[in-house]
């Protein structure tokens, strides 16, 4: 279904799909110039319904902000933003009767992912489980030794830049993690099987630690 989230006077908006028997709710982080709407994550999503995981895909900037970003990209990489923005929205979650009690993972890819890991370093324990597809966590810089939640780093074995820089966020974290290359595949596992082979690993690390 979809909701809206109030913020700083304005909205944002989010495709929720809650499970009345769910082993968590996973919340999604996606990456620049992307939206709920991003057919790789709702990919992600459906499988992690069929494995009894709700899920939250939602829009990072209001409608407002993206117009502006389609003709600056000035939030796009406002990194310290949209962490913001994810914490608004976790809150939100946890202010909610209905939902406050089930476990949260984040799922971020792109810049997304450095969000995530952002919001998981200030809201400690509340985050049980992170998982990185594509991402750029060494936008997280200084957050990444504060990160207490397991996380998992998956890039394509192709992507040798983003390679270098999770190995390089990879160092910095204290947590329990770990980093997986996923055999021929580029930025956005475009290939066939390789997104598949990217939501296994996500199920399987979600469901060992949320």
């Amino acid at each position: 279904m979809e909701i809206t989230i109030p913020i700083d006077g304005n909205y944002i908006f989010g495709n929720l799909t809650f499970l009345e028997k769910s082993n968590g709710l996973i919340i999604f982080a996606h990456g620049s110039g992307s939206s709920r709407f991003s057919k790789r994550n709702n990919f992600v999503a459906s499988l992690l319904n069929n494995n009894s995981f709700s899920t939250l895909l939602f829009d990072l900037l209001t409608k407002e902000e993206e117009q502006i970003d389609l003709q600056t990209r000035e939030f796009r990489f406002n990194i310290s933003l949209l962490a913001e923005r994810l914490i608004h929205v976790t809150q939100w979650i946890k202010d909610h009767k209905e939902y406050s009690t089930v476990p949260i993972g984040y799922f971020g890819s792109s810049t997304g992912a450095a969000a995530t890991l952002i919001a998981t370093a200030r809201l400690s324990t509340t985050i049980k489980a992170v998982v990185s597809r594509g991402g750029r966590p060494d936008l997280a810089k200084e957050f990444l030794p504060q990160v207490t939640a397991p996380t998992l780093l998956i890039v394509g074995s192709l992507d040798h830049d983003v390679i270098t820089l999770n190995k390089a966020a990879y160092n910095q974290l204290t947590c329990e993690k770990e980093m997986i290359l996923i055999p021929d595949a580029t930025h956005l596992f475009e290939e066939p099987g390789k997104l598949q082979e990217v939501t296994e690993h996500t199920i399987a690390w979600f469901k060992k630690y949320v």
